[in-house]
């Protein structure tokens, strides 16, 4: 089973930046897409930002502009750039990976913007 170790979270004021890190327990080169979600208290889950193995990017309307997806497969890990960070972006964020063998999250890593 993969295991996904987040970080990189932490609280910033708005305007700020931070860089979240996914590291996957096994190598992700063959997997096609990753993606970060969020949540926001009350709120459901929410795609942010997905890439596929060819780097393929999407993201929600929300951040684009601000937000950029990356992975390293040599690392097994996958970033989520975000700047000019808004107090709406306040959520738990999780990444994901979409194999054959099932869906595998993180355990989340909080971002809290402070106007």
């Amino acid at each position: 089973q993969v295991q996904l170790v987040e970080s990189g979270g932490g609280s910033v004021q708005a305007g700020g930046s931070l860089r979240l890190s996914c590291t996957a327990s096994e190598s992700i080169f063959s997997i096609d897409n990753m993606g970060w979600y969020r949540q926001a208290p009350g709120k459901q889950r929410e795609l942010v930002a997905s890439i596929t193995l060819s780097g393929r990017t999407n993201y929600d309307d929300s951040v684009k502009g601000r937000f950029t997806i990356s992975r390293d497969n040599a690392k097994n890990t996958m970033y989520l750039q975000m700047n000019n960070l808004k107090p709406e972006d306040t959520a738990v964020y999780y990444c994901k990976l979409n194999t054959a063998m099932g869906d595998y999250w993180g355990q989340g890593t909080q971002v809290t913007v402070s106007s």
